[in-house]
């Protein structure tokens, strides 16, 4: 199982790369330095998730600007995501590597595993440079998710952490006001709003 602010699981799993079109091996030990994204989603060649793997990939060079990495997960193999991305023309151009958790070990160490049809759950998991989970999210298969608020939870965490003692209020993005807590806020967030 998964706690914000504490040390994601360690993991490893194959990926295949699009850009070198090579089956390649990650580890949480590679992104270190880094911010990572993990995109879990329940499976290839299904109905939503292209749509969510493509919205992402019109957003990886702002992710990039953050020097945040991208990983598409689901239970299905190497060889299955590479067949998608070539046969599904929403994937055409894809920009990021899709990680195989075919035996769904780490979807079950992290909770997220359905059990019945032995797929992963649709959840995003910004994790920080240090290896820390900052960010889980989880949303019913049924719907897709939004590339430009992960992206602007990535930002609003990024800044956090350039910026201690800073806090950012609700709906924060990029160049808007940011909080500084304290007893004497308390109470009067309107007034450092209003600055």
């Amino acid at each position: 199982m998964f706690k914000v602010d504490q040390k994601f699981p360690h993991f490893s799993l194959e990926t295949y790369n699009p850009a070198s079109e090579e089956i390649e091996k990650i580890s949480l030990g590679d992104f270190k330095g880094s911010w990572l994204v993990l995109l879990f989603y329940p499976a290839d060649f299904t109905f939503v998730c292209p749509t969510e793997l493509v919205d992402i990939n019109r957003h990886i060079e702002e992710f990039k600007k953050y020097k945040a990495e991208v990983i598409g997960v689901s239970t299905d193999t190497v060889h299955t995501h590479r067949a998608w991305i070539e046969m599904e023309e929403l994937l055409k151009g894809l920009k990021y590597p899709l990680a195989s958790d075919h035996g769904g070990k780490f979807s079950t160490e992290l909770g997220i595993l359905y059990e019945d049809s032995f797929k992963s759950q649709r959840a995003a998991f910004i994790i920080d440079p240090d290896g820390i989970l900052r960010a889980a999210d989880i949303v019913s298969d049924d719907i897709g998710r939004n590339a430009s608020e992960i992206l602007r939870k990535l930002k609003a965490l990024d800044f956090v952490r350039k910026n201690p003692g800073k806090v950012c209020p609700a709906s924060w993005d990029e160049g808007a006001d940011t909080l500084t807590p304290g007893i004497k806020s308390a109470g009067k967030v309107y007034q450092q709003l209003k600055k």
